[in-house]
């Protein structure tokens, strides 16, 4: 059976580049959510119109996280379930078709919640299992049967109930492409990993703060700073990333909220500006989303203000490549909402929405 398609009613519109635009949304199916959306993007508006995709029964079950391949044709996606896979779709128009096995290759980990590109391979960051995984790509960059190795993390941390054991949240390349780059909720640590023979090793690990929670790391576009959300905290470290040892150096710490809130804020989604001038990050307990000024050579971040998500639950953020707007997955509402980012501030304005239930991330392509 094929891809069921949904059926949009809109045109992509070209951007400033004679380009049309998509977007790639993930949800959770078991929370009912589509699976997988394909929308056309209006390059003037940030508008999404939903085309088509791949629902919940042809597709991977909860593909909660996704990455286009470096060529723009191939779509990577977790099934964040217990068992655990990645599965790769070929880009064809406004709809997806399956590419390379006819399963979705298993995940030697359980609860995969986030993939990333490396030196040929696909990893997947296992929550449940406190793992990275390693996948080959084939010359077609399509997904090899089998994992070819697996790096699991070790350590806790001192939160009595969400760190007794590793938690991989993230992993991505660094910037020059030397090194893989693990965030652990678990651990409270940064994990920084190489590829022997598909075999994820230890590279390195940077400690934060005891009982932190970090969760996603986004890198500065000069590659020479990062920048960690944590999750059980509402805090972003501030990194200066090494290039010569491949590690991050934690240089301080900025509050997320104005205020302490009574309950857990659960912060989830972190992104740059692409000039490097902004830090945006989301709260899921307050709805709200964080607008951080990059300061100076991209050390020091100032707090400029805090707006509501436009929705219940961000789960993850999305910047336009031009800068102009930002995308947020309000995973309890059910829908992803657009912002028009003011040059000046970085603070986003609410523009729009479309429903998606479960939505949980947005890539742009």
């Amino acid at each position: 059976m094929g891809p069921r398609q949904r059926k949009g009613t809109a045109v992509a519109e070209e951007d400033a580049h004679g380009r049309a635009g998509r977007a790639y949304i993930g949800s959770f199916t078991t929370a009912g959510g589509p699976g997988i959306v394909v929308a056309a993007v209006d390059g003037e508006s940030g508008t999404l119109t939903p085309l088509g995709g791949v629902d919940g029964v042809d597709g991977v079950p909860n593909p909660s996280y996704l990455a286009l391949s470096p060529g723009g044709d191939l779509l990577y996606a977790v099934s964040e379930t217990a068992e655990g896979a990645v599965a790769a779709y070929r880009l064809t128009g406004d709809s997806l078709e399956p590419a390379g096995p006819p399963v979705p290759v298993p995940v030697p980990g359980s609860g995969p919640t986030h993939l990333g590109l490396f030196a040929g391979h696909v990893l997947t960051a296992d929550y449940g299992s406190g793992s990275i995984t390693a996948v080959p790509l084939r010359t077609d960059g399509t997904l090899a049967e089998t994992a070819s190795g697996v790096l699991r993390h070790t350590g806790s941390g001192p939160h009595p109930e969400r760190q007794r054991g590793p938690h991989a949240h993230q992993v991505q390349a660094d910037p020059g492409g030397h090194w893989a780059v693990g965030v652990d909720l678990g651990t409270d640590s940064v994990l920084v990993c190489a590829l022997d023979a598909g075999r994820p090793v230890l590279h390195g690990e940077t400690a934060l703060r005891p009982g932190s929670g970090p969760r996603h790391l986004a890198f500065h576009p000069d590659g020479r700073h990062a920048y960690v959300v944590h999750e059980l905290e509402p805090i972003v470290t501030v990194c200066r990333w090494d290039t010569v040892t491949g590690l991050p150096i934690p240089l301080g710490e900025v509050a997320l909220l104005p205020d302490t809130p009574d309950g857990d804020a659960y912060p989830s989604g972190i992104a740059v500006s692409p000039d490097g001038r902004f830090v945006w990050t989301a709260t899921r307990g307050q709805d709200v989303l964080s607008v951080l000024a990059v300061d100076g050579d991209g050390e020091t971040l100032r707090p400029v203000e805090t707006v509501p998500c436009g929705g219940h639950w961000p789960r993850a953020l999305t910047v336009s490549g031009c800068g102009r707007f930002l995308y947020v997955a309000n995973e309890r509402s059910g829908d992803v909402t657009w912002f028009a980012v003011d040059p000046d501030t970085g603070v986003p304005r609410r523009s729009g929405s479309v429903a998606v239930p479960a939505a949980s991330c947005v890539v742009l392509g």
